[in-house]
Parts: C-alpha cells; sequence; structure tokens
C-alpha cells in the first residue's frame, strides 16, 4: 500500500480563474433544469421524459450515474495505493449485461411500468411492492450521502474551503436543476459530465506522460515491480483474493443494480422501445472496459509521477484526495477548475439520480396507492416535494457519513449495496426465474437474507472475503425464499406474463 505524504499545504493551489471556471460549469448546469422545466407538464415527462431519451444518450447517463465518482476519485486512488484486483467488479457488468437484457428489461417495458417494483405487486402483492420501494430508497440515501462527501472532500482540501458548506452547495445545486427539470435534465446534465469525466482522465495521464518524458519502458517496469498490475491469484479459499472470488463477488455486486434498482432501470425505460433499450445496456456494458483501463491506469499513472516526486504528495493520509490533489496542482490554471468540476458535476450525477428515483418510486409506489384518486398535477407537485426531501435527506447523511470511520469510501459503498440491495435483487430473481416462489415464501427468504448479512457483518474472523457479501445475500434470498415457497402455500396469483417461462413473445 502506498500512503500519501505530508507536505504542508501553505496556500490554496486553486485560483480565482479556476473558480471562476467551477462557478460558470455548475451554473450551466442549473440553466439546464430551467431549460428542461417546461418539457414537465406532467408525471410521465417529469419521471419518463415521454420515452423521448436517445439509446446514446441513456448509455452515457447509466455510465456518469453508476461510475461518477467511484470512477474519477475511488478507482484511481485503489490503483495508486494498491493494485488492479477490483477492476473485476467493474467488468462483473459484461457478464450481468445478458441477463439484464433477456431476463429483465422484458418484463418492465412491456408490463410499461414506471417504477419497477409495481412488477413486484403484480408477481407477489402490495407488500412486496412496498419493501421494493423502502429498501432502494435507505440504500439511495446512504449512497447520496457518500458520492456528496467525495467531492466535497476533494474541494476542501485544495481549497481549503469548509468541508460542510461544500456538501451543502452541491446538494443544494443538486435538487434545485433536477426538481426543475426532472428526468430530462437529469439524463442530459449526465451526459455532459461524462464527457468530462473521459475527458479529465485522459487529460491528466497525458500530462503524467509528458513529465515522464513518455518513458513508457521505464514507466512499464516501475509498475510490473512494484505489483501494479497485480489481478490473477489462483491459490487460495473464499477469505483470500482469489481470482475467481472476485469473479464471482463483482458479477453479484452488478447483478444488484441492474436488475432491481430503479435508477439504472429508469434510465432504460426513457427510451422509446424496448430494442433502443436493449441497446443503451449492450453499449454501456461495452465502455466499462476502456473506461475501466482509463481510469485504473490513472491510479497507476499517478503512483509512478509521485515515486519520483515524493515532496508534492499532498498534506493527507488519505489516497482518495490523490486525484483531485494533481488536478489542482498540476494542471494549467482554469483547466484545472474545468476538471475539478467535472468531478463535481459528475458525483452530482449520482446524487441527482438518486434523489429523482426515490420521487418516482415513492410517489408511483406508495403516495398513489395512499391517494389513488389523486389528478396528475397532484402527482407532479408531490414528486418535486419528495425530491426537495431527499435533497436534503441526502446532504444530512453526507454530514453523517463524514464522521465515520471507514478505511475506504469504495468499501463503504459496496457495503451499503451488500445490505441494502442483496435481499431486493434477491427478490426479482426468485419471481423472474421461478414459477413457484410465492408471497409468504419469498418473505423468508428476505428475513434470511437480511440475517444471514448481520450476522456475516458482526463477526470479527468472517469465513468470507468481503467482496462476497452481496453475493450471499442474494443467494441466500433465493435459495431459502424458493423452498420456503415450497412448503408455506399461499392463495395462487396469476403469474401469466409475469415470469420468464409465461412470457409471451411480443414485438419489441
Amino acid at each position: 500500500m502506498h500512503v500519501l505524504g505530508t507536505a504542508e499545504l501553505t496556500q490554496s493551489p486553486f485560483h480565482m480563474l479556476d473558480y471562476l471556471v467551477l462557478v460558470s460549469y455548475l451554473l450551466i448546469l442549473v440553466y439546464m433544469g430551467f431549460y428542461f422545466a417546461k418539457r414537465n407538464t406532467s408525471t410521465d415527462d417529469y419521471f419518463l421524459a415521454g420515452r423521448r431519451i436517445p439509446w446514446w444518450a441513456a448509455t452515457l447517463s447509466m455510465f456518469s450515474t453508476q461510475l461518477s465518482a467511484v470512477t474519477f476519485m475511488a478507482i484511481p486512488a485503489k490503483a495508486f495505493g494498491y493494485d488492479w484486483l477490483s477492476i473485476l467488479v467493474n467488468l462483473g457488468i459484461i457478464l450481468v449485461a445478458p441477463l439484464t437484457v433477456y431476463c429483465f428489461l422484458p418484463f418492465y417495458r412491456r408490463l410499461n411500468v414506471t417504477s419497477i417494483y409495481e412488477y413486484l405487486e403484480r408477481r407477489f402483492g402490495p407488500g412486496m411492492r412496498l419493501y421494493g420501494s423502502i429498501s432502494f430508497t435507505i440504500l439511495q440515501i446512504a449512497k447520496m450521502g457518500i458520492f456528496l462527501l467525495l467531492p466535497s472532500l476533494a474541494l476542501s482540501t485544495v481549497t481549503g474551503i469548509n468541508i460542510y458548506l461544500c456538501i451543502t452547495v452541491m446538494g443544494l445545486l443538486c435538487t434545485v436543476y433536477t426538481v426543475l427539470g426532472g428526468i430530462e435534465a437529469v439524463v442530459w446534465t449526465d451526459v455532459l459530465q461524462s464527457i468530462v469525466l473521459a475527458g479529465g482522465g485522459l487529460l491528466c495521464i497525458g500530462l503524467i506522460l509528458a513529465a515522464e518524458e513518455f518513458n513508457f519502458k521505464g514507466m512499464w517496469d516501475l509498475a510490473v515491480r512494484e505489483n501494479k498490475f497485480h489481478i490473477f491469484t489462483m491459490a487460495g479459499g473464499l477469505k483470500s483474493d482469489v481470482f475467481w472470488v472476485w469473479i464471482i463477488g463483482g458479477f453479484f455486486i452488478q447483478v444488484v443494480p441492474f436488475t432491481s434498482d430503479q435508477v439504472p432501470m429508469q434510465r432504460l425505460l426513457t427510451t422509446p422501445t424496448e430494442r433502443s433499450a436493449a441497446r443503451a445496456v449492450w453499449a454501456h456494458a461495452a465502455i466499462v472496459v476502456p473506461s475501466s483501463l482509463l481510469f485504473f491506469g490513472l491510479g497507476t499513472a499517478l503512483f509512478i509521477f509521485y515515486h519520483s516526486r515524493p515532496e508534492m504528495l499532498p498534506p493527507s493520509s488519505q489516497n482518495d484526495i490523490i486525484v483531485p490533489w494533481f488536478i489542482a496542482t498540476q494542471l494549467p490554471v482554469g483547466l484545472a477548475g474545468l476538471v475539478i468540476a467535472g468531478v463535481f458535476a459528475a458525483t452530482m450525477s449520482t446524487v441527482d439520480s438518486g434523489m429523482h428515483s426515490i420521487a418516482t418510486s415513492l410517489v408511483t409506489d406508495v403516495y398513489s396507492k395512499l391517494r389513488p384518486d389523486a389528478d396528475d398535477k397532484t402527482r407532479l407537485k408531490m414528486a418535486r416535494g419528495i425530491t426537495v426531501t431527499a435533497g436534503v435527506i441526502g446532504t444530512l447523511s453526507a454530514y453523517l457519513v463524514s464522521r465515520q470511520d471507514a478505511k475506504s469510501l469504495w468499501d463503504l459503498i459496496l457495503l451499503f449495496m451488500s445490505l441494502f440491495g442483496s435481499s431486493l435483487a434477491g427478490v426479482f430473481l426468485l419471481g423472474v426465474f421461478t414459477k413457484r416462489a410465492n408471497t409468504c415464501g419469498v418473505a423468508i427468504g428476505v428475513a434470511a437474507s437480511v440475517i444471514t448479512l448481520i450476522v456475516i457483518k458482526s463477526m470479527e474472523n468472517a469465513p468470507l472475503h468481503g467482496i462476497l457479501t452481496a453475493a450471499v445475500g442474494v443467494l441466500s434470498c433465493v435459495m431459502v425464499g424458493y423452498f420456503a415457497s415450497l412448503c408455506f402455500s399461499t392463495p395462487g396469483r396469476a403469474i401469466e406474463g409475469l415470469t420468464l417461462g409465461t412470457l409471451k413473445k411480443v414485438e419489441r
């Protein structure tokens, strides 16, 4: 592990031009919210953009939402301090894409749902739909706090601005353009942010190559000598960093969002057809490989850069700030402000997506049940109110997360995803793949999954590698839920068109 230095920061490396560029970029995002606001005259517009989003924009929006802050900051930090082993988590989406396209997307599109948890009601009843919506909301609030903290930590480090002020400003901006522009503003700001992210990563690598005088052989030899490209370890058990353990863990970590998470699935519901939605999934899987190589490569390049310049390391022991530190101290004035703005804005893309999808889920899954007679105008007003509330709660959760002692923000994200997402993914798998699963059995499966995860997390010496937590949560829900369904019969529900075996082949 490489630990950052302790050089003192005598003055902020951020200049006035950088601040101007940063503020201008963020104001553009707010303007986009105002621009798209005029199109939000109904809940269909606010939640699904009238299903007029092109597949390539949905692809970039999913990329920016799923990988924004983690991609640009935490992943290079992992490669900087350790090696490339965790790239296997990102590559799990390649294995999950066929599952999403052929086994889950048809139900969400052909049932014409707004919230994917509507499927759970049709398959298992209203109680399971409520469980799905609430579980999703808890997970998103936790993730929003983490993703708000990441850029705020970076800005505080490189500028000296109070971290809580940073969190407040970021949360406020996210809330403003999301509540105004709805999903359309969220998607198109994501497109802009994904381009800036990729461009910023390429720019940083280019500057490091120039600083090293394009000595590719010397850079490669140093990285190999320090074991920076390590991925494959074939010998070991369930507790060790074995290749197949990470492959299995990465697969199930990706199964959770791409089967049961409203955020990426809502992007697929905004496209005109099921075929265009499938194209967005394939395209997203295709860009994961080069983008992963780009940002893991950036982390290794940063290690090489600072290996011969230890006096230039930031005054902190946290690897998570190495990327924004390099941007602020090594990029030209003005350009540094633009790339830092891209980091913040891309992180905001995860937060705004969480806010909006929470509003979509709670209005569709909860409020519409409590107030079935509410007209569309009232539902739209409620959606905007919930968006604001979610923004406030997400901001407060960032304050809370900032006080936690977590060895890595990346590991914390995986923890939340496993605890709140894996049992929900298990419910969807039971619904889609089995005909025998019923409400009572699935409820028992959920309880078994939660209890199993709590027991494992409470162990001082857990029998499994942490990367397998999501796999344990999903599989325990599926196995216990299925066998419990065989033991506990419940009143029959019509499942025609609700399982893979009964899904009718229709025009896509």
